[in-house]
């Protein structure tokens, strides 16, 4: 039997018996086709059931190896080879095509992409100027809370959101119980200026009820995360920040900018509230990347 058959038989019982959607049968499809391209030019024939049963792992080493010579990243191969273990367990339980040597190949690993993090003044700008995008100081009073509790705090945006006025009490306190992922609680230093911004808002809040939500939206409910991203988008267009300035980068900020004045990798890990140390590393790279970009910059012998 022909591997292109196996192919469309493969194709048909996802879409008949698996009821797939449409988007993942087409990404199979063109994942399965260009593995068995490969195999077409890579073994002189068009592949058949027992071409696929007698491959070894260096067949398929070069098939990601010429993938990656085109320029698909690790991510995309780690999805190809998905299909094609997926297109293997099903010819093992339709046909007994062995499938041992697609289930021990190695997945390409993505590596996670460099937080991106603003400057330290476009940050201060965000939490002093966004005040600016509204007129009434019930918006203007809780924007500058928010965002300066973000960047001030190293807070998820959920996080932020899910505080009640309850909370307040150990803020003033100078620091805030933060229930994070998982429903794990850390503890987070609070600066004067995040107290101050609060206090200020508080006195445009309409409640004081210990369970209403700290932030809130003109209706009175939590304030949805969707619009506060939507203000901070305003506000980087109106002053010309970057695409990434998101209120998920004032955490990034946060993070990159105590490592670069000195605090400890361990601290910054039970400050953001990360589970492994290896998710707080990240912010390492940024800090060498950064220091690359000023060594290629100014060093004599970068140029040579």
């Amino acid at each position: 039997m022909l591997a292109e058959q196996a192919r469309t038989e493969y194709l048909d019982y996802l879409r008949a018996e698996r009821r797939a959607a449409t988007r993942t049968i087409t990404a199979y499809a063109a994942d399965i086709a260009d593995f068995l391209g490969f195999l077409t030019h890579h073994l002189g024939n068009t592949p058949t059931l027992d071409d696929l049963a007698g491959l070894r792992p260096g067949d398929l080493r070069g098939w990601q190896a010429t993938r990656a010579a085109t320029g698909v990243v690790n991510a995309t191969r780690a999805r190809n080879l998905s299909a094609v273990r997926s297109f293997y367990r099903f010819l093992a339980r339709r046909h007994g095509t062995p499938d041992t040597v697609i289930r021990l190949a190695a997945t390409p690993k993505s590596r996670r992409p460099i937080p991106r993090a603003l400057s330290p003044a476009n940050a201060i700008s965000v939490t002093t100027d966004i005040a600016e995008l509204s007129d009434t100081p019930f918006a203007q009073t809780r924007d500058t809370a928010l965002f300066t509790l973000l960047y001030g705090c190293g807070l998820r945006i959920g996080e932020a959101l899910s505080l009640n006025i309850a909370d307040v009490a150990a803020l003033r306190r100078g620091a805030l119980m933060v229930t994070g992922k998982g429903n794990k609680q850390r503890l987070v230093p609070v600066l004067p200026v995040v107290i101050d911004a609060i206090d200020a808002w508080l006195r445009h809040h309409p409640s004081q009820a210990p369970d209403a939500p700290l932030f809130i939206g003109v209706r009175g409910r939590r304030l949805d995360p969707a619009i506060a991203q939507r203000t901070l988008r305003a506000f980087r267009a109106l002053a010309g920040l970057p695409d990434d300035a998101t209120p998920h980068a004032l955490r990034h900020s946060f993070a990159t900018h105590l490592l670069a004045g000195g605090a400890d990798l361990r601290a910054i890990q039970d400050l953001l509230g990360h589970a492994s140390l290896s998710t707080t590393q990240r912010y390492t790279d940024v800090d060498a990347a950064k220091l690359m970009a000023v060594w290629s910059a100014a060093h004599p012998r970068a140029k040579l």
